[in-house]
């Protein structure tokens, strides 16, 4: 079924960027363990089409997992063994607010996804009981 296929792509998709994020939340507050390291980057992920020829259709998949560019934070804490010559620490440069807004993205897409296979399956049931008659 071409819909279903599809529709599992778009699943599996919508899964590995799920993976990225809670890797991002996780690690948003890991910082350097020494003077001049740098914390945790926050990760991102881009997707692209390509076209099955068994399937007969575009289907999704990652494309790259790569690293946000943001500049990561400082915070004053002399104290902290990764703390640099003036005080400061590197902190990471992951957003939770943002992470958690991509995470209900994701999620949403990853329902809909479910949602066309549940359709499909429904259709394909009705279609083999129009067909008992």
């Amino acid at each position: 079924m071409k819909a279903i296929d599809i529709a599992a792509t778009g699943m599996s998709a919508q899964n590995e960027r799920l993976k990225i994020i809670a890797q991002n939340i996780a690690n948003a507050d890991s910082v350097a363990t020494t003077p001049g390291g740098d914390p945790y980057q926050r990760k991102t992920i881009s997707f692209k089409t390509i076209f099955d020829r068994a399937l007969g259709a575009d289907k999704v998949v990652v494309d790259r997992v790569g690293y946000d560019s943001a500049p990561f934070d400082k915070s004053y804490d002399p104290t902290h063994p990764a703390a640099d010559e003036e005080g400061y620490v590197l902190r990471p440069n992951v957003n939770t607010l943002i992470e958690m807004t991509d995470m209900r993205e994701a999620k949403a897409s990853y329902q809909a996804n479910l949602s066309v296979i549940e359709v499909t399956k429904n259709m394909v049931l009705r279609t083999l009981e129009l067909l008992r008659v």
